[in-house]
């Protein structure tokens, strides 16, 4: 359906697409990946027209197929309910559904008669109203909101009255309410819970369109692509497999350029030998020219960049209690809301447990209240002898100082560690030789987090409550924290929605629901099967 044939794009003094060719045929399953900054939003652009390129084509075999692209930047909205705006994304439907409610209140006009020529438009716009499935649209578009988190009330709020993580939300309704021939999405699980990632892998798996996206959730990534296309470094390389068997097929191909690479060396190595040791010789001149041209003409194999293994070192604590924390009939309310109640669990040494539950459920009240945030309207909530405890906070970036650089941040934040302590802590998060100089103010949403869990994990903590540490990482910076809790020598209470995540980290789940906290003795797939809310979603 598109091809970009030999593309170039040059920006800053780098190729961010190098001759690059790209195919997106109908019902193709792409996940785009690559470093931050390599240029994946870019290539968006390029595709739907925004950016124009250096050099090559950009070509489609349909001059109708309609683009629908998600971006991380929702733009201005105002003036209508979640529900019209939401309504209004769905192009052309949407304005034939306008088109023929101005008729029909035409048709009721006795001073000034419908035309002939008006009920001839209007029998061909119903036509093809019927045929987009129209007069489902509001009922569409409200299964899409319910879908992704709104309530009946809060689809009918103004758009005004919700963060930008909501609006995202919007976005994306409108995005799906359009039904577009090729979906660019780029990283539609941000600022999205469980629930609403789950329909959205119900929706998109359904889809019958072409879908190129870049995406954070590994898993979710995992499930919805069939084809893997890496962006690093200008290049645009084609891998026939999800995200999984990209990585395996990655390591396969990295280790035969090595092996080509090693092979090439030894042959250039024997063949400069022998020119070396006839070029003196009148009666090898011939060969030895012949030779030297033959080298001058072989394309020399380069080594592969050499991946950064990162990793996070601990600072020693003292061994916790066996009890890190103990809730008896701990319950939290606002007035006549009731949060929740009667919460008795207790949480004990070394053990990774994901706290889940809807949006709204109280996960992040909890954690406030065992972190000492928040104190609680009933109950007990006791922290274990010997407890040293990290927080992470959805908004612990908040806090962060605009005018300190990264070193200065973390710096005030970790007096005790020296100027090597601090930049092996910071090059854990990606953040080294001039990266640390940055200003905060300059940092994006995931640069930040990295700042504030670089800092949280250098201290000396036996007891780590995060919520939402996974909001905003990308997926190496996904595994770099991962790995670090999975050798962690201390207890963890984690909130997340990434599904991969959990499932390679925690052994127990909590979940609240309706008020009520609910105990799993087993990990987070076993959750995922035998958790009644989730049944109820019908979509894993």
């Amino acid at each position: 359906m598109i091809k970009l044939t030999d593309v170039s794009f040059f920006f800053g003094g780098r190729d961010i697409l190098s001759h690059a060719d790209l195919l997106i045929k109908d019902n193709d399953r792409i996940g785009l990946v690559g470093p931050n900054g390599a240029g994946k939003s870019t290539l968006f652009k390029i595709i739907i027209g925004e950016q124009s390129v250096t050099g090559g084509s950009i070509t489609t075999d349909r001059k109708d197929a309609v683009i629908g692209y998600l971006s991380q930047d929702t733009g201005e909205m105002k003036g209508g309910s979640v529900l019209e705006e939401t309504i209004a994304g769905a192009g052309r439907v949407s304005e034939i559904g306008k088109r023929l409610a101005f008729l029909e209140a035409r048709m009721g006009d006795v001073d000034d008669p419908i035309t002939e020529r008006e009920m001839e438009e209007y029998g061909l716009l119903q036509n093809e109203f019927i045929a987009h499935d129209g007069y489902n649209l509001e009922n569409n578009a409200k299964e899409v909101l319910t879908g992704l988190g709104f309530s009946d009330e809060r689809q009918a709020e103004s758009v005004e009255n919700f963060s930008g993580g909501w609006k995202m939300r919007i976005a994306l309704a409108r995005l799906l309410l359009l039904k577009p021939d090729i979906l660019l999405m780029d990283e539609p699980t941000n600022h999205l819970d469980l629930e609403s990632i789950l329909f959205l892998e119900s929706w998109l798996n359904n889809f019958q369109g072409a879908i190129v996206m870049t995406c954070h959730d590994r898993e979710f990534m995992t499930r919805i692509c069939r084809t893997t296309i890496e962006l690093n470094q200008g290049k645009l390389t084609y891998y026939s497999g999800d995200y999984d068997f990209y990585l395996r097929e990655r390591e396969i191909r990295r280790r035969e350029r090595i092996a080509s690479y090693n092979r090439q060396q030894a042959m250039l190595a024997k063949e400069e030998e022998f020119i070396a040791r006839f070029a003196a010789r009148a009666s090898h001149a011939n060969l030895v020219q012949s030779r030297i041209k033959n080298i001058e003409k072989i394309e020399r194999i380069s080594l592969p960049a050499e991946e950064k293994r990162l990793s996070i070192e601990f600072r020693p604590c003292p061994r916790s209690g066996d009890q890190v924390a103990v809730m008896e009939d701990l319950g939290v309310s606002y007035g006549e809301y009731n949060v929740f109640s009667s919460v008795s669990v207790t949480l004990r040494r070394l053990e990774k447990v994901a706290l889940t539950g809807i949006n709204g459920a109280g996960k992040s009240t909890l954690l406030k209240v065992i972190a000492g945030k928040l104190k609680n309207s009933t109950g007990l909530c006791t922290v274990g002898s010997s407890v040293h405890l990290g927080y992470f906070s959805q908004y612990s970036s908040d806090l962060l100082n605009p005018d300190n650089t990264i070193f200065e941040e973390a710096q005030e934040r970790l007096p005790e560690l020296d100027r090597g302590q601090l930049m092996s802590a910071l090059g854990a998060f990606h953040f080294s030789g001039d990266d640390v100089e940055k200003k905060i103010s300059v940092l994006s949403g995931g640069e930040k987090s990295r700042v504030v869990l670089a800092c949280i994990l250098s201290r000396p903590v036996n007891f780590l409550v995060l919520d939402e540490p996974t909001n905003h990482l990308d997926i190496t910076s996904r595994e770099v924290l991962l790995d670090a809790l999975k050798r962690f020598d201390g207890t963890v209470l984690i909130v997340s929605h990434d599904r991969f995540f959990l499932k390679s980290l925690v052994s127990k789940v909590w979940e609240l629901d309706k008020g009520c906290l609910r105990v799993y003795e087993g990990d987070y797939s076993y959750y995922l099967e035998k958790s009644p809310h989730i049944k109820e979603l019908h979509l894993v």
